[in-house]
């Protein structure tokens, strides 16, 4: 892989708040490894005249579902995996486009997805996986209508998001094949859903033993548990059990969200899920009681936003948006600039992000040591968040490991 010399651009730190001139970046071998005030010479880089652009690191969405090939949870399962592998293949090779250099999957990839995008059959982002989520009988990965009997729901489908566990032992045995197979943690369902057939909303799921169990033997792999979860009091026994990673959120209230600050947690927001499904959810096989739902966590979402804030609650970027919904992808940053300053939605998608990745200093930064992800942006992100939106229409290049996957500079 041949060296490359960055040159002539704007340097945006997501530690700081403004962008710096004067700043070369030199990679080699995928990574970077001089960033300087500088003129770095070098006799072997391929020289990146950037002519006054930004040069950022490269974008994590931390709740991304990629083997989600349609709205109709069901239909996805019901998919051959062969097929669901190819699609989740396209998907993959769309989000990289966007810019976003690597995904945490909070449900449904499995290895052999990750073993794509390293070998270079896919054209992806870096891919973290959670392996199947976890949920009990009637919970929120439970796809079975009320008048559906069958005890099997061909779990081992690549469509199937979730597998249903319930008692702690089998809890602990759950977790621990996830692990094996190559989650790099553990994702629960301890919440009602919205496009769950036979939960509602405010279901709280699992006991606390089970969820205490799955901790634990996450824990003892060196990771975490990640749980979906709406209502104040799901989230506030999520921590109380010591969930680490708290997904949506839409309506903890300001004790609990200083509860969860103080215990480390991190949240996710993924506000653009609940726009897409309000637009077209249904068209596309969303049934209408679980449209019915959407507006109860829908309206919430932006006060969430403020109270997570102000109780010190750090928030990583995430959409979650499911099969066709995956377009409004990029919706969440001008969704969530409603509420946020900018540089607190840069700092959610990448040094934030990289935490809850447990990949910090690797990714999500431009430093010494760290994989070569970088964007380079046609503008300022901090005068203008919408330049990371519109599918990467305003990213001159994009790279991850020091690879170009879009290149128009010259």
């Amino acid at each position: 892989m041949s060296a490359l010399l960055f040159t002539g651009g704007r340097f945006l730190d997501p530690s700081k708040d403004a962008l710096l001139d004067g700043i070369d970046v030199l990679v080699e071998d995928g990574r970077i490894v001089e960033v300087s005030e500088h003129p770095i010479r070098s006799t072997s880089a391929t020289r990146i005249d950037l002519g006054g652009r930004t040069l950022m690191p490269g974008l994590i969405d931390c709740h991304l579902h990629v083997v989600s090939t349609t709205v109709d949870g069901s239909a996805n399962t019901l998919a051959p995996s062969s097929l669901i592998a190819l699609k989740a293949g396209r998907i993959l090779e769309t989000i990289l486009q966007r810019g976003f250099t690597t995904v945490r999957d909070c449900c449904g990839a499995d290895l052999g997805l990750v073993m794509a995008i390293e070998q270079g059959v896919v054209d992806g982002p870096r891919l973290i996986i959670s392996g199947k989520g976890l949920t009990q009988t009637g919970g929120h990965c439970d796809q079975r209508v009320r008048t559906d009997d069958r005890t099997q729901v061909m779990e081992e489908r690549l469509g199937n998001l979730g597998r249903i566990v319930d008692g702690v032992d089998n809890c602990r045995l759950a977790a621990r094949e996830e692990l094996r197979k190559g989650a790099k943690f553990v994702k629960i369902m301890a919440n009602g859903g919205v496009s769950s057939p036979t939960d509602p909303i405010h279901s709280i799921q699992y006991s606390r033993d089970e969820i205490k169990a799955i901790v634990e033997e996450a824990e003892n792999a060196g990771t975490y548990v990640s749980a979906h979860v709406y209502t104040d009091k799901a989230i506030r026994r999520a921590v109380e059990c010591g969930v680490h990673s708290l997904e949506h959120c839409n309506l903890i209230q300001s004790d609990t969200a200083r509860l969860a600050a103080e215990a480390g947690a991190i949240a996710v927001p993924t506000l653009v899920a609940y726009e897409g499904l309000a637009l077209e959810g249904e068209r596309f096989g969303l049934s209408k009681e679980a449209a019915a739902k959407i507006e109860i966590v829908r309206k919430a979402g932006l006060e969430s936003l403020s109270i997570m804030r102000d109780a010190g609650l750090p928030m990583a970027f995430g959409s979650d948006l499911l099969g066709e919904l995956q377009k409004y992808h990029t919706m969440e940053f001008e969704i969530l600039a409603r509420v946020l300053p900018t540089a607190e939605i840069i700092r959610s998608a990448t040094l934030i992000g990289a935490k809850l990745c447990k990949l910090e200093g690797e990714i999500g930064v431009i430093a010494p040591g760290a994989q070569a992800d970088l964007l380079v942006v046609d503008g300022d992100p901090y005068a203008d968040i919408t330049l990371l939106a519109d599918d990467g229409a305003h990213m001159s290049a994009i790279l991850r490991g020091g690879r170009f996957y879009k290149n128009t500079l010259h």
